[in-house]
């Protein structure tokens, strides 16, 4: 009977010109890939050949992960029970973490396939450590609701659990909707709590600024259409 397959989850840098923040042992990982589930096929070709250019894409079987149809997921289940060797890839950071390939790692689990995660980064760990909050409880929320009632709800009740629980709330938005969300918990927020901002996490204008709702309300910073995290924690 064959062994259930090894899969790989390979990171991705979070700014394509930070190469060196991913660690040189994910080369020898890719050559032992024959199978790849990658969420950009494009950009996951393009990610893999800066790594290995003499690598030849063709020799490879290639599957878009996307929101993880069942078509997918039966593809999937079928390499890991014949025993290959799989790298999972995200579009940035790290698979299975705000990533769709959670699923596909939730099926090697069932099927007892070893699964094996590369160090990388994620900008949900590195935003908390530079941020000065709590990082013995935190939540991670993702988006918060694009209904502006719902929205204003929900940032209320995650301030209220915050204050309750004295746990960092951590969340993100669609970069072009950063303003907008940030007014938003100007707006909603108390003046002690604490809201910490961090954007373009690995690049060379990285910037990571923690100040109560009442000081940040002293300044107009420009994020727009730049991947940021979120994060808050009240007084």
């Amino acid at each position: 009977m064959t062994q259930p397959g090894t899969v790989w989850l390979i990171p991705c840098y979070l700014e394509e010109d930070s190469m060196n923040c991913l660690p040189a042992y994910i080369l020898p990982t890719i050559q032992q890939c024959s199978v790849f589930f990658v969420e950009n096929e494009r950009t996951a070709r393009r990610y893999l050949k800066r790594w290995w250019k003499e690598m030849v894409i063709d020799d490879y079987e290639w599957h878009a992960i996307g929101k993880v149809e069942a078509e997918t997921l039966n593809i999937f289940r079928q390499r890991v029970s014949a025993g290959k060797t799989i790298g999972i890839l995200s579009e940035a950071g790290c698979p299975g973490v705000a990533d769709p390939g959670q699923l596909l790692v939730a099926a090697a689990q069932e099927l007892s396939a070893t699964v094996k995660p590369l160090v990388g980064p994620s900008s949900i760990l590195l935003a908390l450590m530079a941020s000065g909050m709590n990082g013995q409880q935190f939540r991670f929320v993702g988006y918060l609701p694009i209904d502006a009632l719902q929205r204003n709800k929900t940032i209320k009740e995650l301030e209220a659990d915050s204050a309750k629980q004295q746990c960092t709330q951590v969340f993100i938005e669609t970069p072009y909707r950063n303003h907008q969300l940030f007014s938003t918990l100007l707006q909603q927020c108390r003046a002690n709590t604490r809201l910490c901002i961090a954007v373009n996490l690995t690049a060379a204008d990285e910037s990571v600024v923690t100040k109560t709702i009442s000081d940040w309300k002293k300044q107009s910073p420009d994020w727009h259409k730049k991947p940021a995290i979120f994060l808050l924690q009240a007084g």
